[in-house]
């Protein structure tokens, strides 16, 4: 493809060179850059793209985006005001536009983002519609899978994903989109067919500082939908969650909106609810006709997922009754509400709650297993909205009958730091600070007796914990949990 077929008609791109090289890739890091490929300096937190333009060209770039004119550069430039919506929308042409061949779930929301992704992939693969996955946990693009990178990559990433997609064979994607993604243009130049919004709890305000601003970054998903979305885009909101409200009020009349819920309104509502160990039953009526529902998940908010992915998988094309059917057949999510495996009288569980609100439900659903005593493991991360940190240990308090707090990514802060700012949230409940997570694990474990559930909250399927300066050390709850299980004498 030369500069020209890239640029030609990209509203948010001024070319002004009159040489036309031909492109063979796209980058946003000089350091990856190769001959041939188009650059992008991205303006950034900490550094600016434009201060590697020169290091891209010296690498072979056959033409550079930036924000600003660039004199002596031994390359074509090509300048936008906007600099990251204008990569969106050159990568979607670079890949063909992928998006016009897939049917796309955006799901967005604080919490349940990745659960849902996972169900409507599930639904669709059973249905015999092969879907991808763009997520927290991993990518999978028709028989690969591998690790996330991030939630929602950047736009050169998305767009690379998504042509591997169609390319393959896949006909559908379902897709996790982060409130950065969206602030940050990253989806941009999708053609949704559906975007499904699944609640609103405080998280990220270090990032978006307000609730209004933090909601305005996920109501953009809707505004892309309207604007970009296919003929039959539906936009599928949790009427249950007044920030779902507020969405709805927000786009009625210029979107097919579908609810879902427990309220009597809901087009896709769950009644007489029936819930134990093993998962939950419920009667979902949607569209004129009534469904058993049964869902090998447990938690009342794995109702409200599997309620969001019927509905979008139905708006993906997929037949409810064979929707509902698949569903029965659901896989366990890796991280999310996880049972440990333990031949022991006791239960452990690990999640990646860490959000007060998502810690408040997992715990109420383990409290309505009625344990023994439900032993509550967690911490808060660094470098993140410490405002969390009193209401996490709220929350903990509410369910539990014994909590130990101990790290969980400190990042740039100091351990003690971040376990005292916990424990002042905590009142009466008894407890204790353990800094070092394998030790507050093994001591769980270790206390834990016939009748117990253990929760090991905050990671979930992450297996490392994150230390200053980016430093990564290998660590998994559930691996540690393992050995800690498998270690612990079998009481006489």
């Amino acid at each position: 493809m030369t500069l020209t077929e890239l640029t030609t008609g990209i509203a948010e791109v001024q070319v002004s060179t009159q040489t036309n090289p031909t492109l063979t890739g796209l980058a946003y890091d000089s350091r990856t850059v190769k001959p041939g490929d188009f650059f992008f300096a991205l303006p950034g937190s900490k550094t600016n793209g434009l201060e590697f333009a020169a290091e891209a060209a010296s690498r072979g770039a056959a033409a550079v985006l930036t924000s600003h004119e660039l004199a002596d550069l031994a390359c074509p430039v090509v300048v936008s005001a906007t600099p990251r919506a204008a990569m969106a929308s050159l990568a979607s042409r670079f890949y063909g536009d992928p998006s016009r061949s897939l049917k796309i779930a955006g799901v967005t929301g604080t919490n349940g983002k990745t659960t849902t992704t996972y169900l409507i992939k599930h639904i669709c693969d059973q249905a015999m519609m092969r879907c991808g996955l763009i997520g927290t946990i991993h990518y999978s693009i028709g028989d690969e899978t591998f690790p996330a990178t991030r939630t929602t990559p950047e736009s050169v990433e998305v767009q690379r994903l998504l042509s591997q997609m169609r390319d393959n064979g896949s006909r559908a994607c379902a897709m996790e989109v982060s409130s950065h993604a969206l602030v940050q243009h990253r989806v941009d130049a999708i053609a949704f067919t559906t975007a499904v919004f699944t609640n609103l709890t405080q998280d990220h305000l270090d990032y978006h500082e307000t609730m209004d601003a933090y909601f305005d970054a996920k109501a953009h998903l809707f505004t892309l939908l309207k604007t970009h979305g296919t003929k039959k885009a539906r936009a599928i909101i949790n009427g249950d969650d007044r920030f779902g409200h507020r969405l709805i009020e927000n786009f009625e009349g210029k979107l097919p909106i579908l609810t879902y819920g427990v309220g009597a309104n809901a087009n896709f509502r769950a009644s007489n609810i029936r819930m134990d160990a093993h998962g939950a039953t419920y009667r979902l009526e949607a569209k004129g006709r009534e469904y058993l529902v049964r869902l090998p998940l447990i938690g009342m908010f794995n109702v409200y997922n599997s309620l969001a992915a019927l509905a979008a998988a139905n708006a993906l094309g997929v037949e409810l009754r064979a929707a509902v059917a698949a569903i029965a057949k659901a896989p366990q999510v890796p991280g999310r509400l996880q049972r440990v495996p333990a031949k022991r009288s006791f239960q452990v569980f690990v999640d990646y709650a860490h959000t007060d609100d998502a810690l408040k439900n997992v715990l109420r659903t383990l409290k309505d297993l009625q344990p023994a005593r439900l032993i509550t493991v967690f911490g808060c991360g660094g470098d993140r909205d410490r405002t969390k940190r009193p209401k996490m240990a709220a929350a903990a308090e509410e369910f539990s009958d014994y909590v130990i707090v101990t790290s969980d990514n400190p990042r740039n802060e100091d351990p003690k730091t971040i376990l005292a700012d916990v424990v002042r949230g905590l009142q009466g409940t008894r407890h204790e600070a353990i800094e070092d997570r394998e030790s507050a694990i093994r001591r769980a474990i270790e206390i834990a007796e016939a009748g117990d559930i253990v929760l090991i909250a905050g990671k979930g399927h992450e297996d490392y914990q994150e230390f200053a300066n980016g430093e990564r050390l290998l660590f998994d709850d559930v691996s540690v949990a393992t050995r800690a299980i498998h270690g612990k004498a079998v009481p006489q």
